[in-house]
Protein backbone atom coordinates (compact mmCIF):
# COMPACT_ATOMS: atom_id res chain seq x y z
CA UNK A 1 0.00 0.00 0.00
CA UNK A 2 2.52 2.51 0.60
CA UNK A 3 4.45 1.60 -2.73
CA UNK A 4 1.01 2.42 -4.35
CA UNK A 5 0.84 5.79 -2.23
CA UNK A 6 4.23 6.77 -3.13
CA UNK A 7 3.27 6.20 -6.82
CA UNK A 8 0.21 8.29 -7.00
CA UNK A 9 2.02 11.19 -5.18
CA UNK A 10 4.59 11.02 -7.63
CA UNK A 11 2.01 10.84 -9.97
CA UNK A 12 0.66 14.48 -8.68
CA UNK A 13 3.72 15.81 -8.43
CA UNK A 14 5.04 15.22 -12.21
CA UNK A 15 1.68 16.50 -13.05
CA UNK A 16 2.14 19.92 -10.97
CA UNK A 17 5.87 20.10 -12.42
CA UNK A 18 4.31 20.51 -15.86
CA UNK A 19 1.16 22.34 -15.01
CA UNK A 20 2.95 25.73 -17.06
CA UNK A 21 3.04 23.90 -20.10
CA UNK A 22 0.35 24.91 -22.49
CA UNK A 23 0.11 24.60 -26.21
CA UNK A 24 -1.68 27.26 -28.30
CA UNK A 25 -1.77 30.56 -27.92
CA UNK A 26 -2.54 32.42 -24.65
CA UNK A 27 -5.25 35.35 -24.41
CA UNK A 28 -5.68 38.49 -23.78
CA UNK A 29 -8.44 41.09 -24.13
CA UNK A 30 -8.10 42.40 -27.59
CA UNK A 31 -7.86 46.46 -27.38
CA UNK A 32 -10.01 48.16 -29.34
CA UNK A 33 -10.09 51.84 -30.67
CA UNK A 34 -12.73 53.88 -29.35
CA UNK A 35 -13.59 58.06 -29.35
CA UNK A 36 -12.62 59.88 -26.13
CA UNK A 37 -16.07 61.53 -26.14
CA UNK A 38 -19.19 61.65 -27.72
CA UNK A 39 -20.28 63.86 -31.21
CA UNK A 40 -20.38 67.39 -28.77
CA UNK A 41 -23.87 68.29 -30.93
CA UNK A 42 -25.48 64.99 -29.98
CA UNK A 43 -24.87 65.81 -26.13
CA UNK A 44 -26.86 69.12 -26.16
CA UNK A 45 -29.34 68.71 -23.18
CA UNK A 46 -27.34 66.43 -21.70
CA UNK A 47 -24.60 65.90 -19.08
CA UNK A 48 -21.38 63.44 -18.50
CA UNK A 49 -21.53 61.61 -15.95
CA UNK A 50 -22.69 58.22 -14.13
CA UNK A 51 -26.08 58.02 -14.05
CA UNK A 52 -28.79 55.80 -12.46
CA UNK A 53 -28.02 52.73 -15.18
CA UNK A 54 -29.44 50.27 -12.42
CA UNK A 55 -32.78 51.32 -12.40
CA UNK A 56 -33.62 53.69 -15.35
CA UNK A 57 -36.65 53.67 -15.15
CA UNK A 58 -37.75 54.76 -12.24
CA UNK A 59 -37.19 58.04 -13.78
CA UNK A 60 -40.10 58.01 -15.05
CA UNK A 61 -42.10 58.31 -12.23
CA UNK A 62 -44.68 55.85 -12.98
CA UNK A 63 -45.58 53.38 -10.24
CA UNK A 64 -47.25 50.47 -13.60
CA UNK A 65 -44.13 50.67 -15.30
CA UNK A 66 -42.28 49.61 -12.16
CA UNK A 67 -44.51 47.03 -11.35
CA UNK A 68 -44.38 45.51 -14.99
CA UNK A 69 -40.66 46.08 -15.45
CA UNK A 70 -40.73 44.22 -11.43
CA UNK A 71 -42.91 41.51 -12.90
CA UNK A 72 -41.16 40.95 -15.97
CA UNK A 73 -38.28 40.26 -14.40
CA UNK A 74 -39.98 37.35 -12.88
CA UNK A 75 -42.41 35.96 -15.17
CA UNK A 76 -40.57 36.77 -18.83
CA UNK A 77 -39.68 33.27 -20.34
CA UNK A 78 -36.86 33.58 -22.05
CA UNK A 79 -35.55 35.35 -19.38
CA UNK A 80 -35.79 31.94 -17.44
CA UNK A 81 -34.54 30.20 -21.14
CA UNK A 82 -31.68 32.21 -20.30
CA UNK A 83 -31.16 31.02 -16.89
CA UNK A 84 -31.49 27.39 -17.87
CA UNK A 85 -28.02 28.12 -20.40
CA UNK A 86 -26.77 29.30 -17.48
CA UNK A 87 -27.03 25.80 -15.69
CA UNK A 88 -25.88 24.46 -18.43
CA UNK A 89 -22.64 26.04 -19.42
CA UNK A 90 -22.45 25.77 -15.52
CA UNK A 91 -22.43 21.94 -16.21
CA UNK A 92 -20.53 22.06 -18.69
CA UNK A 93 -17.67 23.54 -16.58
CA UNK A 94 -18.02 20.97 -14.24
CA UNK A 95 -17.17 18.52 -16.63
CA UNK A 96 -14.52 20.01 -18.17
CA UNK A 97 -12.53 20.39 -14.89
CA UNK A 98 -12.96 16.63 -13.96
CA UNK A 99 -10.48 15.36 -16.21
CA UNK A 100 -8.03 16.70 -13.91
CA UNK A 101 -8.89 14.17 -11.49
CA UNK A 102 -8.43 10.26 -12.15
CA UNK A 103 -11.04 8.20 -13.58
CA UNK A 104 -11.54 5.61 -10.97
CA UNK A 105 -14.01 2.33 -12.36
CA UNK A 106 -15.60 -0.57 -10.06
CA UNK A 107 -14.49 -3.55 -11.92
CA UNK A 108 -16.95 -6.91 -10.64
CA UNK A 109 -16.43 -9.74 -12.82
CA UNK A 110 -17.61 -13.35 -12.06
CA UNK A 111 -18.07 -16.37 -14.84
CA UNK A 112 -18.10 -20.29 -14.57
CA UNK A 113 -16.80 -22.13 -17.69
CA UNK A 114 -17.13 -25.76 -19.21
CA UNK A 115 -14.48 -26.95 -21.69
CA UNK A 116 -16.15 -29.12 -24.34
CA UNK A 117 -15.59 -32.87 -23.91
CA UNK A 118 -12.98 -32.99 -26.87
CA UNK A 119 -10.42 -30.84 -24.75
CA UNK A 120 -10.96 -32.48 -21.38
CA UNK A 121 -9.83 -35.93 -23.79
CA UNK A 122 -6.95 -34.54 -23.63
CA UNK A 123 -6.34 -33.12 -20.50
CA UNK A 124 -4.52 -35.14 -17.69
CA UNK A 125 -7.11 -37.96 -15.90
CA UNK A 126 -8.83 -35.78 -12.91
CA UNK A 127 -8.81 -32.74 -14.53
CA UNK A 128 -12.16 -31.04 -13.73
CA UNK A 129 -13.88 -29.52 -16.99
CA UNK A 130 -15.93 -26.89 -15.51
CA UNK A 131 -14.00 -23.89 -13.84
CA UNK A 132 -14.97 -20.85 -11.64
CA UNK A 133 -13.63 -16.87 -11.77
CA UNK A 134 -14.38 -14.00 -9.32
CA UNK A 135 -12.75 -10.55 -9.46
CA UNK A 136 -13.33 -7.24 -7.63
CA UNK A 137 -11.50 -4.28 -7.55
CA UNK A 138 -10.98 -0.93 -9.15
CA UNK A 139 -9.72 0.57 -12.54
CA UNK A 140 -7.66 3.83 -12.52
CA UNK A 141 -6.65 6.20 -15.28
CA UNK A 142 -5.29 9.52 -15.11
CA UNK A 143 -4.35 11.82 -18.34
CA UNK A 144 -1.51 14.08 -17.04
CA UNK A 145 -2.02 17.04 -18.83
CA UNK A 146 1.59 17.13 -20.10
CA UNK A 147 0.73 20.25 -22.93
CA UNK A 148 -2.31 21.59 -21.33
CA UNK A 149 -5.47 19.96 -23.46
CA UNK A 150 -7.42 19.99 -20.16
CA UNK A 151 -6.60 23.10 -19.18
CA UNK A 152 -7.16 25.08 -22.36
CA UNK A 153 -10.51 23.38 -22.26
CA UNK A 154 -11.22 24.23 -18.16
CA UNK A 155 -10.40 27.85 -20.24
CA UNK A 156 -12.76 27.44 -23.18
CA UNK A 157 -15.74 26.62 -20.81
CA UNK A 158 -14.77 29.37 -18.12
CA UNK A 159 -15.27 31.96 -20.90
CA UNK A 160 -18.23 30.19 -21.61
CA UNK A 161 -19.95 30.02 -18.50
CA UNK A 162 -19.25 33.65 -18.38
CA UNK A 163 -20.66 34.81 -21.69
CA UNK A 164 -24.00 32.67 -20.41
CA UNK A 165 -24.04 35.52 -17.97
CA UNK A 166 -23.24 38.26 -19.84
CA UNK A 167 -26.25 37.02 -22.34
CA UNK A 168 -28.79 36.84 -19.75
CA UNK A 169 -27.45 40.23 -18.94
CA UNK A 170 -28.17 41.07 -22.19
CA UNK A 171 -31.65 39.91 -22.30
CA UNK A 172 -32.32 41.52 -18.75
CA UNK A 173 -31.13 44.99 -21.12
CA UNK A 174 -33.53 44.27 -23.71
CA UNK A 175 -36.62 42.79 -21.73
CA UNK A 176 -36.71 45.96 -19.48
CA UNK A 177 -36.41 48.17 -22.66
CA UNK A 178 -39.06 46.43 -24.44
CA UNK A 179 -41.08 46.70 -21.48
CA UNK A 180 -40.92 50.27 -20.93
CA UNK A 181 -41.24 51.16 -24.93
CA UNK A 182 -44.39 48.78 -25.52
CA UNK A 183 -45.76 50.35 -21.99
CA UNK A 184 -45.05 54.09 -24.02
CA UNK A 185 -46.81 53.10 -26.60
CA UNK A 186 -49.87 51.73 -25.21
CA UNK A 187 -50.32 55.10 -23.60
CA UNK A 188 -49.42 56.79 -26.69
CA UNK A 189 -51.89 55.14 -28.29
CA UNK A 190 -54.80 55.81 -25.32
CA UNK A 191 -53.43 59.94 -25.85
CA UNK A 192 -54.18 59.85 -29.76
CA UNK A 193 -57.23 58.12 -29.09
CA UNK A 194 -58.59 60.44 -26.43
CA UNK A 195 -57.21 63.31 -28.89
CA UNK A 196 -59.32 62.09 -31.74
CA UNK A 197 -62.81 61.47 -29.90
CA UNK A 198 -62.43 64.97 -28.63
CA UNK A 199 -62.02 66.39 -32.07
CA UNK A 200 -65.12 64.27 -32.89
CA UNK A 201 -67.20 66.16 -30.40
CA UNK A 202 -65.77 69.47 -31.69
CA UNK A 203 -66.45 68.37 -35.45
CA UNK A 204 -69.57 67.15 -34.60
CA UNK A 205 -70.82 70.55 -32.83
CA UNK A 206 -69.57 71.83 -36.61
CA UNK A 207 -71.97 69.56 -38.32
CA UNK A 208 -74.98 70.15 -36.18
CA UNK A 209 -73.93 73.94 -36.99
CA UNK A 210 -74.19 73.62 -40.78
CA UNK A 211 -77.21 71.22 -41.00
CA UNK A 212 -78.47 74.49 -38.50
CA UNK A 213 -77.57 76.82 -41.06
CA UNK A 214 -78.71 74.91 -44.03
CA UNK A 215 -82.04 74.45 -42.48
CA UNK A 216 -81.74 78.33 -42.86
CA UNK A 217 -80.82 78.84 -45.70
CA UNK A 218 -77.71 80.38 -44.73
CA UNK A 219 -75.57 77.38 -45.91
CA UNK A 220 -75.38 75.30 -48.89
CA UNK A 221 -75.99 71.79 -49.00
CA UNK A 222 -71.70 71.34 -49.74
CA UNK A 223 -71.08 72.53 -46.28
CA UNK A 224 -73.29 70.03 -44.72
CA UNK A 225 -71.38 67.10 -47.02
CA UNK A 226 -67.96 68.26 -46.13
CA UNK A 227 -68.80 68.32 -42.72
CA UNK A 228 -69.98 64.90 -42.29
CA UNK A 229 -66.85 63.82 -44.40
CA UNK A 230 -64.52 65.55 -42.51
CA UNK A 231 -66.39 64.04 -39.00
CA UNK A 232 -65.96 60.17 -40.72
CA UNK A 233 -62.14 60.66 -41.36
CA UNK A 234 -61.37 61.22 -38.09
CA UNK A 235 -63.73 58.78 -36.65
CA UNK A 236 -62.31 56.04 -39.32
CA UNK A 237 -58.58 57.01 -37.49
CA UNK A 238 -59.93 55.22 -34.10
CA UNK A 239 -60.20 51.81 -34.82
CA UNK A 240 -57.00 51.75 -36.23
CA UNK A 241 -55.56 52.71 -32.88
CA UNK A 242 -57.27 51.10 -31.31
CA UNK A 243 -55.90 47.90 -33.18
CA UNK A 244 -52.39 48.92 -32.06
CA UNK A 245 -52.95 49.39 -28.77
CA UNK A 246 -54.24 46.02 -28.36
CA UNK A 247 -51.37 44.11 -29.98
CA UNK A 248 -49.26 46.63 -27.77
CA UNK A 249 -51.08 45.41 -24.61
CA UNK A 250 -50.91 41.68 -25.66
CA UNK A 251 -47.46 42.12 -26.45
CA UNK A 252 -46.94 43.79 -22.60
CA UNK A 253 -48.64 40.34 -21.27
CA UNK A 254 -45.78 38.24 -23.11
CA UNK A 255 -43.27 40.02 -22.00
CA UNK A 256 -44.28 39.60 -18.44
CA UNK A 257 -45.22 35.76 -19.29
CA UNK A 258 -48.57 35.95 -19.10
CA UNK A 259 -51.35 35.44 -21.72
CA UNK A 260 -51.87 38.30 -24.06
CA UNK A 261 -55.09 40.13 -22.36
CA UNK A 262 -53.79 40.03 -19.17
CA UNK A 263 -52.91 43.55 -19.15
CA UNK A 264 -55.91 44.88 -20.61
CA UNK A 265 -58.32 45.51 -17.58
CA UNK A 266 -55.34 47.01 -15.26
CA UNK A 267 -54.32 49.32 -18.80
CA UNK A 268 -57.84 50.47 -20.00
CA UNK A 269 -57.77 53.27 -18.32
CA UNK A 270 -55.48 56.35 -20.11
CA UNK A 271 -52.69 57.20 -17.60
CA UNK A 272 -50.86 59.48 -19.63
CA UNK A 273 -47.48 59.61 -21.57
CA UNK A 274 -44.77 58.60 -19.21
CA UNK A 275 -42.08 61.23 -19.11
CA UNK A 276 -38.99 61.35 -17.62
CA UNK A 277 -37.88 63.82 -14.81
CA UNK A 278 -34.19 63.56 -15.19
CA UNK A 279 -32.21 63.82 -18.79
CA UNK A 280 -29.94 60.63 -19.17
CA UNK A 281 -26.05 60.89 -17.79
CA UNK A 282 -23.79 60.21 -20.37
CA UNK A 283 -20.29 58.18 -19.84
CA UNK A 284 -17.49 57.83 -21.85
CA UNK A 285 -17.42 55.90 -24.93
CA UNK A 286 -15.22 53.62 -22.99
CA UNK A 287 -17.81 52.98 -20.26
CA UNK A 288 -19.39 51.07 -22.67
CA UNK A 289 -17.03 48.04 -22.26
CA UNK A 290 -18.08 47.66 -18.71
CA UNK A 291 -21.69 48.34 -19.00
CA UNK A 292 -23.05 46.72 -22.55
CA UNK A 293 -23.47 43.15 -21.55
CA UNK A 294 -23.11 41.99 -25.29
CA UNK A 295 -20.05 43.78 -25.77
CA UNK A 296 -18.58 41.63 -22.49
CA UNK A 297 -20.47 38.34 -24.13
CA UNK A 298 -18.51 38.90 -27.47
CA UNK A 299 -15.67 39.23 -25.24
CA UNK A 300 -15.66 36.33 -23.50
CA UNK A 301 -16.68 34.46 -26.86
CA UNK A 302 -13.38 34.96 -28.29
CA UNK A 303 -11.74 34.00 -24.63
CA UNK A 304 -13.35 30.81 -24.96
CA UNK A 305 -12.35 30.37 -28.80
CA UNK A 306 -8.81 31.16 -28.53
CA UNK A 307 -8.77 28.60 -25.74
CA UNK A 308 -10.14 26.26 -28.13
CA UNK A 309 -6.80 26.45 -30.32
CA UNK A 310 -4.91 24.76 -27.07
CA UNK A 311 -6.89 21.93 -27.03
CA UNK A 312 -6.96 21.20 -30.47
CA UNK A 313 -3.30 21.75 -31.04
CA UNK A 314 -2.50 19.67 -27.85
CA UNK A 315 -3.29 16.76 -29.91
CA UNK A 316 -0.15 16.69 -32.19
CA UNK A 317 1.73 15.80 -29.05
CA UNK A 318 1.81 12.23 -27.32
CA UNK A 319 -0.92 11.88 -24.62
CA UNK A 320 0.94 10.54 -21.50
CA UNK A 321 -1.59 8.71 -18.99
CA UNK A 322 -1.22 6.49 -15.67
CA UNK A 323 -3.12 3.20 -15.84
CA UNK A 324 -3.48 0.98 -13.13
CA UNK A 325 -5.92 -1.88 -11.78
CA UNK A 326 -5.93 -3.09 -8.34
CA UNK A 327 -8.24 -6.21 -8.02
CA UNK A 328 -8.98 -9.26 -5.99
CA UNK A 329 -9.59 -12.33 -7.67
CA UNK A 330 -10.46 -16.32 -6.83
CA UNK A 331 -11.54 -19.23 -8.42
CA UNK A 332 -14.12 -19.39 -5.13
CA UNK A 333 -16.43 -16.56 -3.66
CA UNK A 334 -15.26 -17.21 -0.19
CA UNK A 335 -11.64 -16.72 -1.21
CA UNK A 336 -12.14 -13.35 -3.09
CA UNK A 337 -11.23 -11.24 0.25
CA UNK A 338 -8.53 -13.35 1.38
CA UNK A 339 -4.83 -11.44 1.04
CA UNK A 340 -3.36 -14.30 -1.23
CA UNK A 341 -6.20 -12.94 -4.26
CA UNK A 342 -4.86 -9.32 -4.34
CA UNK A 343 -3.67 -8.52 -8.21
CA UNK A 344 -2.85 -5.19 -9.14
CA UNK A 345 -1.03 -3.39 -12.42
CA UNK A 346 0.68 0.44 -12.89
CA UNK A 347 2.52 1.57 -15.34
CA UNK A 348 2.76 4.81 -17.73
CA UNK A 349 0.99 4.70 -20.72
CA UNK A 350 1.62 7.07 -24.20
CA UNK A 351 -0.51 7.34 -27.29
CA UNK A 352 0.66 9.79 -29.91
CA UNK A 353 -1.07 9.95 -33.18
CA UNK A 354 1.78 10.37 -35.59
CA UNK A 355 -0.23 10.08 -38.97
CA UNK A 356 -3.69 11.27 -39.09
CA UNK A 357 -3.80 12.77 -43.29
CA UNK A 358 -3.63 16.27 -41.44
CA UNK A 359 -6.92 15.85 -39.60
CA UNK A 360 -5.67 17.14 -36.01
CA UNK A 361 -3.75 20.58 -38.53
CA UNK A 362 -7.08 20.88 -40.07
CA UNK A 363 -9.04 20.83 -37.30
CA UNK A 364 -6.56 23.60 -35.66
CA UNK A 365 -6.48 25.48 -38.65
CA UNK A 366 -10.70 25.86 -38.20
CA UNK A 367 -10.15 26.69 -34.82
CA UNK A 368 -8.19 29.17 -36.01
CA UNK A 369 -10.32 30.86 -38.52
CA UNK A 370 -13.42 30.52 -35.81
CA UNK A 371 -10.92 32.71 -33.44
CA UNK A 372 -10.59 34.87 -36.43
CA UNK A 373 -14.31 35.40 -36.75
CA UNK A 374 -14.75 36.10 -33.11
CA UNK A 375 -12.45 38.97 -33.35
CA UNK A 376 -14.16 40.25 -36.07
CA UNK A 377 -17.89 39.78 -34.21
CA UNK A 378 -16.56 41.52 -31.32
CA UNK A 379 -15.65 44.22 -33.33
CA UNK A 380 -18.18 44.85 -35.00
CA UNK A 381 -19.97 44.57 -31.85
CA UNK A 382 -18.35 47.16 -30.32
CA UNK A 383 -19.21 49.26 -33.48
CA UNK A 384 -22.71 48.68 -33.54
CA UNK A 385 -22.81 49.54 -29.72
CA UNK A 386 -21.28 53.06 -30.54
CA UNK A 387 -23.47 53.30 -33.53
CA UNK A 388 -26.58 52.69 -31.58
CA UNK A 389 -25.35 55.27 -29.01
CA UNK A 390 -25.11 58.35 -31.07
CA UNK A 391 -27.98 57.35 -33.30
CA UNK A 392 -30.43 57.35 -30.13
CA UNK A 393 -28.48 60.57 -28.66
CA UNK A 394 -29.63 62.16 -31.85
CA UNK A 395 -32.80 61.16 -31.86
CA UNK A 396 -33.19 62.59 -28.59
CA UNK A 397 -32.33 65.64 -29.42
CA UNK A 398 -34.08 66.24 -32.74
CA UNK A 399 -36.96 65.22 -31.11
CA UNK A 400 -36.67 67.38 -28.47
CA UNK A 401 -36.78 70.94 -31.06
CA UNK A 402 -39.74 69.22 -32.83
CA UNK A 403 -42.01 68.16 -29.61
CA UNK A 404 -41.44 72.23 -29.17
CA UNK A 405 -42.71 73.17 -32.55
CA UNK A 406 -45.31 70.96 -32.37
CA UNK A 407 -46.77 72.39 -29.23
CA UNK A 408 -46.56 76.15 -30.65
CA UNK A 409 -48.30 74.25 -33.81
CA UNK A 410 -51.02 73.21 -31.56
CA UNK A 411 -51.68 76.29 -29.78
CA UNK A 412 -51.79 78.02 -33.02
CA UNK A 413 -54.11 75.59 -34.29
CA UNK A 414 -56.48 76.22 -31.34
CA UNK A 415 -57.06 79.58 -31.34
CA UNK A 416 -57.56 79.30 -35.04
CA UNK A 417 -60.35 76.91 -34.78
CA UNK A 418 -62.12 79.15 -32.39
CA UNK A 419 -61.70 82.35 -34.63
CA UNK A 420 -62.58 80.93 -38.17
CA UNK A 421 -65.62 79.38 -36.34
CA UNK A 422 -66.77 82.76 -34.90
CA UNK A 423 -66.20 84.19 -38.90
CA UNK A 424 -68.18 81.35 -40.31
CA UNK A 425 -71.37 82.09 -38.11
CA UNK A 426 -70.66 85.66 -38.73
CA UNK A 427 -70.58 84.99 -42.88
CA UNK A 428 -67.13 86.63 -42.72
CA UNK A 429 -65.30 83.30 -44.31
CA UNK A 430 -65.73 80.51 -46.54
CA UNK A 431 -66.65 76.74 -44.53
CA UNK A 432 -63.44 75.78 -46.70
CA UNK A 433 -61.47 77.34 -43.77
CA UNK A 434 -62.81 75.72 -40.82
CA UNK A 435 -62.61 72.31 -42.12
CA UNK A 436 -58.79 72.90 -43.00
CA UNK A 437 -58.48 74.21 -39.70
CA UNK A 438 -60.42 71.37 -37.79
CA UNK A 439 -58.12 68.67 -39.90
CA UNK A 440 -54.98 71.15 -39.27
CA UNK A 441 -55.70 70.92 -35.39
CA UNK A 442 -56.40 67.03 -35.06
CA UNK A 443 -53.27 65.78 -37.25
CA UNK A 444 -51.02 68.88 -35.09
CA UNK A 445 -53.01 67.49 -31.53
CA UNK A 446 -52.17 63.63 -32.95
CA UNK A 447 -48.31 64.91 -34.17
CA UNK A 448 -47.81 65.95 -30.72
CA UNK A 449 -48.85 63.17 -28.98
CA UNK A 450 -46.67 61.23 -31.05
CA UNK A 451 -44.05 63.37 -30.65
CA UNK A 452 -44.19 63.01 -26.81
CA UNK A 453 -44.12 59.44 -26.99
CA UNK A 454 -41.47 59.59 -29.30
CA UNK A 455 -39.28 61.38 -26.84
CA UNK A 456 -40.19 59.31 -24.16
CA UNK A 457 -38.32 56.06 -26.22
CA UNK A 458 -35.95 57.53 -27.00
CA UNK A 459 -34.83 57.88 -23.58
CA UNK A 460 -35.72 54.14 -23.41
CA UNK A 461 -33.42 53.81 -26.39
CA UNK A 462 -30.40 55.60 -24.92
CA UNK A 463 -30.40 53.83 -21.53
CA UNK A 464 -30.97 50.35 -23.89
CA UNK A 465 -28.06 51.51 -25.60
CA UNK A 466 -25.66 52.58 -22.77
CA UNK A 467 -26.33 48.81 -21.67
CA UNK A 468 -28.57 50.00 -18.32
CA UNK A 469 -30.77 47.83 -16.41
CA UNK A 470 -28.31 44.36 -16.20
CA UNK A 471 -27.04 44.99 -12.54
CA UNK A 472 -30.11 43.30 -11.54
CA UNK A 473 -29.07 39.87 -11.74
CA UNK A 474 -31.18 37.43 -9.54
CA UNK A 475 -27.77 36.08 -6.86
CA UNK A 476 -28.47 32.65 -8.09
CA UNK A 477 -27.70 33.01 -11.43
CA UNK A 478 -24.44 34.39 -10.57
CA UNK A 479 -23.11 32.14 -8.19
CA UNK A 480 -20.00 32.59 -9.38
CA UNK A 481 -17.44 34.32 -10.74
CA UNK A 482 -14.72 31.69 -12.82
CA UNK A 483 -11.28 32.38 -14.09
CA UNK A 484 -9.07 30.64 -16.35
CA UNK A 485 -8.37 27.79 -14.63
CA UNK A 486 -11.71 27.03 -13.60
CA UNK A 487 -11.48 28.20 -10.10
CA UNK A 488 -14.15 30.58 -8.13
CA UNK A 489 -12.95 33.86 -7.81
CA UNK A 490 -16.01 35.59 -5.34
CA UNK A 491 -18.95 34.12 -4.36
CA UNK A 492 -21.99 36.54 -4.62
Amino acid sequence: MRKWGLIAALGFSVSFFISGCKVGPDYSPPEVDLPDQWHQTLTDGLYTGEGNLHSWWTSFEDPILNDLISRSREGNLNLKVAAARIEEARAILGFSKSDWFPDVQGLESGQRTRISEGIVETMPPGSDRHDNFFSTGLGVGWELDFWGRIRRSVEASSAGFEASIEDYRDLLVILYADVAANYIDARTFQRRIYLALENIQSQSETLKLTRDRNKAGLAPDLDVSQAELNLARTESSIPVMRIFLIQTLNRLGVLLGTHPSALHEQLSVEGGIPESHANPLLGLPADLMRQRPDLRRAERELAAQTARIGVATADLYPQFSLLGSFTLDATQVKDVFNAGSLAYSLGPSMRWNLFNGGRVRSVIRAEDARAMQSMHFYEQTVLSALEEVENSLVAFAQEQDRLKALERAVTAAKKSVDLVKTLYKTGLTDFQNVLDMERTLFLQQDEMAVSKGSLSLDQVRIYKSLGGGWLEVPRTITASSVDAEGEDDTEN
